[in-house]
């Protein structure tokens, strides 16, 4: 499978306890890399995230809990066992899932980077991605 193709499947995944289940369909197998502050205080390295335009159904809802980490975005986890679940962007319904939470481990595409420059120089990728500074993460975003 070629990072660029479409998937039509679903796909599963859940926290580490079990008490939040998700449901999904992904656009692409791409994986991306968030170097941000923020990411990485929230897990304790980059955010590995696989992309969903709004089509995430959870079960197990009472156990999540948000938190708006920004003017735009909130991050949830399980209130039970605190694993990460979502970035989501608040306008247009946008979810960044951590790949680990998925259940299919082997059609992922490591594809790009962001927020490259905010990156610590002691750990790095061996492959090659797409790398975008936060500026112009941002420029993208305002020019939708």
């Amino acid at each position: 499978m070629t990072p660029t193709e479409i998937h039509t499947e679903s796909y599963v995944g859940q926290c580490l306890c079990g008490a939040v289940r998700l449901k999904t369909q992904l656009k692409s197998n791409h994986v991306d890399a968030c170097h941000c502050s923020m990411c990485r205080k929230w897990g304790g390295g980059p955010f590995l995230a696989v992309q969903c335009e709004g089509d995430v159904r959870f079960e197990g809802t009472e156990h999540i809990a948000t938190y708006q980490s920004s003017e735009w975005a909130e991050r949830g986890f399980c209130k039970a066992c605190g694993t990460h679940l979502f970035y989501r962007l608040r306008e247009g319904n946008s979810y960044a899932l951590p790949v680990g939470l998925l259940q299919e481990q082997q059609a992922w595409a490591f594809t790009a980077e962001i927020f490259i420059d905010q990156k610590p120089d002691f750990y790095s990728f061996a492959q090659e991605t797409k790398k975008r500074t936060g500026a112009e993460v941002f420029a993208q975003y305002s020019n939708e």
